[in-house]
Order: structure tokens, then C-alpha cells, then sequence
């Protein structure tokens, strides 16, 4: 059988540049890009045989191309439309799920759910979630943001944040920061040790000891922390551990204190000490303005909402499962020694939690 006469290609200017984007063009799939190469090869007058030998393809893969482009022109590069299952969601549905997701709210719950949608259109779960993860919809999320209400907002925000990309010479910057009314507990008895077959023990109840005042300073540039205990919290314990800073920063160096704007930070000791020490320069956060803080959220700050009980998801029954699955799952009871109890306790009563006592300093003493 003879072989039949190769369809002869001629291309117009149009056809050619866009032949030649579609072959050299990147974002083109790659089937489209070989497509487009066979054709312009085909409009220099090259054979079938000759395409196909310097693409690295089948000769039938050559002629096929070919003749659709000669049927169909550019048209015919394309894939035709697959067969398969027709859409059983019409974009008036898809339509509906978005605008009840983002304009309703269901009358026993905060939010939508896939479930309570899917009721609620007559749709299944799976297609709710398909609709919802295009679109980009969660409405079991939600996310908060507040204003500040200080006048001097953003003076307050310059000069903080003015100490992050132009840090000053010859100097260190200190994130201060308190936690106030800390419980300083401890167990009523001693805690028994830990022995073969028994796990630590300890009692259910607790003596309080008092609470405590955490004074803690953080070296932006060397995560080194500067600390102390006191029992109250008030702008004398305040003064007394700047006074901690002074003896813990040499010198030569000017310190930067980053406050908030608490009422122990402004009194006029505190006002007095700066004045004689003026080395120390403070820095006030706005108002409200947690975001200015080391490790925290910059000013937007994301939380799920507590979403309502799901349904429990179900098990496979016990008939399905291996034998001695449940055998493996039971607990085993610990072995008892009648004489464990009576064992004293080996280690010593720990020593409560002490005041003004230092945690740790930059490691710089003065000299």
C-alpha cells in the first residue's frame, strides 16, 4: 500500500508567531510546545520522516499533527473535550453555597459547617468542601485586629522600631517586661521517687507559699536575660531592679529600655533615678500595642473559634479486629510491693521559692 501524500503546510505571519510562542513560551505544556515544533518544521518543507528523526517521535505522531493542523489550523493543536460524566453542580448552585456561606449564618451555630451547608442546599458534604476549598472560604476561622487609642501612636512606633533597623553605637537595647502574682507552690508531702513497676508519685494537693514578682530585661541582640524576684509589685521593686541593670551593664555602654506603659514605670522615683543615671534612655510602647513586644504578633493576630462538637467518628467493631489486639490494648495492673510504702524518702525537702534573688545576667560584670 502506497504511502499516503503528506499534507502540505503553508503559515501566515499570525500563525507562525504564534506557533513560535506556544514552542518556546515556558508556562506551555509540554505536549502543546511539540505540537507547534512539528508544524513549523512542517512549513520549512521538512518529510514526515525528517520531523520525526529530529524530535525524537513516531512517524504516526508526525502525520497526525500534520493533517489536523491542515484540517483545523491552530484549532486543531488543542485537545478536544474528553467524554466522561457530565456536571450534576450548576454554577446557580455553586453560586448559592457562596452567598449563604458569606451573607447567613445557621440558626444554631456561630458558622457554617461542610455538614450543616450541605443540609442546608442539598448538597453532599464532599461537594461543599470542593466549592469552599476553591473559593478559599473558612468560616471556622476568624481573625481580630484593634486600633490604638494613644495620641502618640506613631511618635511611640518610630522610636521603637527606629532601635530595630538603625540600632544605636555603643550601646544595648532591653525588652523589660513583669509577671506580677506568680504562685510560688509546693507539694503538702514529699514526692516519692520513682521505682521498678512504679511510676513517680506525688500528692493530688498542694501549699501555697505566697505569690512572687518576675522583673525580667531581654537583650534583643544576644537572647541573654537579665532577672530578679521580688515579693511585691510596685515602682520600689521596680527601681530596685534597674538598679540590677546598672550593676549588670558595664559602663561604656548606653542602655535603651523598651517599657510598656504601666503605672510602676512613670512614678516620680522612677522619673528621679533616670535623671541621675542618664544613661538610661526609655522607650514607651503605645498604648494597647502588645505587637511591639519580642515573640509576639505584629499588630493582627489570628485565633480559631471554638467550633460545635462533631460527631464522633465511627469504629470498626470488635469482630474485625485481630484477636489479640484487645488483649495487647488491655492495661496491665502494676505489680504491688507491700514494703514500698514505708521506704523513706531519699531526697531532701526542696527550699521554696526565694525573693530578690538574680537569674541571669549578661555575663558583663563591671570592672
Amino acid at each position: 500500500m502506497p504511502n499516503p501524500v503528506a499534507v502540505a503546510v503553508v503559515l501566515d505571519e499570525a500563525e507562525r508567531e504564534q506557533l513560535v510562542r506556544w514552542a518556546q513560551r515556558r508556562s506551555s505544556a509540554r505536549a502543546l510546545a511539540l505540537r507547534s515544533r512539528i508544524v513549523l518544521l512542517a512549513g520549512e518543507g521538512l518529510k514526515n520522516t525528517e520531523i520525526a528523526e529530529r524530535l525524537g517521535v513516531d512517524h504516526a505522531t508526525v502525520r497526525k499533527w500534520r493533517n489536523r493542523f491542515g484540517e483545523l489550523r491552530l484549532e486543531g493543536l488543542t485537545d478536544e473535550p474528553r467524554p466522561g460524566r457530565p456536571r450534576t453542580i450548576s454554577d446557580a448552585k455553586v453560586e448559592e453555597v457562596i452567598v449563604r456561606t458569606l451573607e447567613t449564618t445557621p440558626t444554631d451555630a456561630t458558622q457554617w459547617s461542610t455538614r450543616s451547608m450541605a443540609r442546608e442546599v442539598g448538597l453532599t458534604q464532599t461537594a461543599v468542601s470542593r466549592i469552599w476549598r476553591a473559593f478559599g472560604l473558612q468560616p471556622h476561622r476568624q481573625q481580630t485586629w484593634k486600633l490604638s487609642k494613644d495620641p502618640l501612636f506613631i511618635d511611640k512606633v518610630r522610636d521603637v522600631v527606629g532601635l530595630y533597623p538603625a540600632p544605636p553605637e555603643r550601646a544595648v537595647v532591653l525588652c523589660v517586661d513583669e509577671k506580677s502574682q506568680i504562685q510560688a507552690l509546693d507539694r503538702s508531702a514529699p514526692i516519692l521517687p520513682m521505682l521498678p513497676g512504679t511510676p513517680e508519685r506525688a500528692t493530688h494537693d498542694d501549699k501555697r507559699a505566697g505569690t512572687s514578682s518576675l522583673y525580667a530585661a531581654l537583650d534583643i541582640t544576644t537572647g541573654q536575660v537579665i532577672g530578679a524576684l521580688h515579693q511585691r509589685h510596685r515602682a520600689i521593686e521596680f527601681k530596685q531592679f534597674l538598679a540590677t541593670i546598672d550593676r549588670a551593664v558595664p559602663t561604656d555602654l548606653t542602655v535603651h529600655l523598651v517599657l510598656d506603659n504601666s503605672s510602676t514605670h512613670k512614678t516620680p522615683a522612677i522619673g528621679r533615678w533616670l535623671t541621675a543615671h542618664p544613661r538610661f534612655v526609655v522607650h514607651f510602647t503605645p498604648t494597647s500595642a502588645s505587637w511591639l513586644k519580642p515573640r509576639r504578633a505584629l499588630v493582627r493576630r489570628t485565633h480559631h473559634q471554638q467550633a460545635p462538637p462533631r460527631r464522633t467518628p465511627l469504629r470498626p467493631s470488635a469482630q474485625h479486629r485481630h484477636p489479640r489486639l484487645d488483649r495487647d490494648l488491655e492495661r496491665r495492673s502494676p505489680t504491688l510491693c507491700v514494703d514500698q510504702d514505708r521506704r523513706p524518702d531519699p531526697r531532701l525537702d526542696r527550699p521554696l521559692l526565694r525573693t530578690n534573688q538574680r537569674l541571669t545576667t549578661l555575663g558583663r560584670h563591671r570592672e
